[in-house]
């Protein structure tokens, strides 16, 4: 139960909003319950986000806002009128032709959903397309680039920040579709990379506690803590983890991204791994899921490996992943369902 002091606190974000203040609002959610632990916050966080929404016309807001109110309803199921403004959210965002999701989930409540048909059409195409393919030549595919913001310190002490430009591919469909759609919701923002291996990797992408026992995927997958399951029933929105997706062929070369996960398998979540110019760690080959490779700033990644940490592989200094955006999107026939 929420403490009167936290109430207070929520009376006050409502009358920001109110008052058509929902940065000052966000804000002081911040000072509230800056970890998130109360349905209430997420719901106030849905209703500035929205409001920032109708001020800038931006799709992006729209989902974040929208993230936001699922998160409240996983919370409290049973509110009524987190529902409802949820559901009055969707009623607006589908008469201004937004979609929900960046990239719709496979499966919704233990569903196919459209896009799950849809992918099932395009992996028969893709398996006629391969077949012709065997004498060489890569399959195709539709790529989106997302954009990284980091500071750091770096081993000789000098703050930095810079961009670190990803492709992230789609021949890893859930993978592409959970990381994207954390991305849209803004989930990444502020998070921390909470483990630094010289020379291997560093990891980031735990949203939920920063120290790598956290995050889930964005949406249900068919993995409920690495077990397949036919439908959601059961399993918390905490729980959702992907499917591997090492049948792509991809390995872990310099500069590529790969999905975190514990040592079994289908257990991946939100968590992910950036590895720099000097290492190429093949033992992970056909373990972990390769879905990203960077196409420029891959020394910020290189140069955030070799920052000084403690006995816990955790920098000493924060490495913050600022901000990622979606920048750009390589349309292709191959992938008209997307």
């Amino acid at each position: 139960m929420a403490s009167e002091q936290m109430q207070k606190g929520w009376e006050k974000v409502e009358a920001h909003l109110d008052k058509g203040h929902p940065d000052r609002a966000l804000k002081l959610l911040e000072e509230v319950d800056g970890n998130g632990e109360h349905a209430t916050t997420w719901m106030l966080a849905g209703r500035a986000r929205w409001a920032e929404a109708k001020d800038s016309g931006a799709a992006s807001t729209y989902r974040k806002a929208a993230s936001n109110f699922r998160r409240a309803m996983r919370m409290d199921a049973k509110n009524r009128k987190f529902n409802a403004t949820y559901n009055d959210l969707l009623n607006e965002m589908n008469e201004k032709r937004i979609s929900e999701f960046l990239i719709p989930p496979l499966v919704r409540d233990g569903t196919p959903t459209i896009t799950a048909f849809g992918a099932m059409g395009l992996g028969f195409v893709l398996l006629l397309f391969a077949i012709g393919q065997l004498n060489g030549g890569g399959a195709p595919s539709t790529d989106q680039t997302v954009l990284m913001t980091v500071s750091y310190t770096d081993a000789s002490g000098l703050a930095t920040e810079g961009d670190i430009e990803i492709r992230i591919h789609a021949d890893a469909p859930s993978h592409a579709a959970s990381f994207l759609n954390h991305v849209e919701a803004g989930t990444y923002d502020g998070t921390v990379f909470h483990r630094v291996i010289d020379d291997f990797m560093i990891q980031g992408g735990d949203f939920q506690n920063g120290d790598g026992t956290g995050g889930y995927a964005a949406s249900w997958y068919g993995y409920c803590d690495g077990v397949q399951q036919a439908t959601s029933a059961g399993c918390g929105a905490t729980s959702y983890t992907l499917p591997d997706e090492v049948e792509n062929g991809r390995n872990h070369e310099a500069c590529t991204l790969s999905m975190a996960k514990t040592s079994n398998p289908h257990t991946g979540g939100s968590q992910f791994f950036l590895i720099p110019e000097d290492s190429a760690p093949d033992w992970l080959d056909g373990v972990h899921t390769v879905f990203g490779t960077i196409t420029d700033g891959c020394e910020h990644v290189t140069a955030i490996s070799a920052t000084n940490t403690d006995s816990s592989d955790r920098p000493v200094a924060p490495v913050t992943l600022e901000e990622v955006v979606v920048t750009s999107t390589d349309a292709s026939p191959w992938f008209v369902f997307w």
